[in-house]
């Protein structure tokens, strides 16, 4: 039986267009443990299911790594 499911939302700065949300949205699915990644330019946030091994650092250093600034939204 694997970790149980959670999920983490987290707030995007510096998304500008749809390629952007696609360019987060494809950085956040490349982590390990990442099972949904939904990401809303309109919202400028990232709502994601993920097994709880997976850590929020994981997720904000592939946010990063895209080129984009992240926070974890309480």
């Amino acid at each position: 039986m694997g970790d149980p499911m959670k999920k983490i939302t987290l707030e995007v700065e510096g998304m500008s267009c749809g390629g952007c949300a696609n360019a987060v949205k494809s950085a956040l699915a490349r982590v390990a443990g990442v099972q949904i990644a939904a990401v809303s330019l309109e919202e400028k946030r990232a709502t994601l299911e993920v097994e709880g091994c997976v850590s929020s650092g994981a997720l904000l250093s592939a946010v990063e790594a895209a080129g984009y600034q992240a926070t974890v939204a309480d």
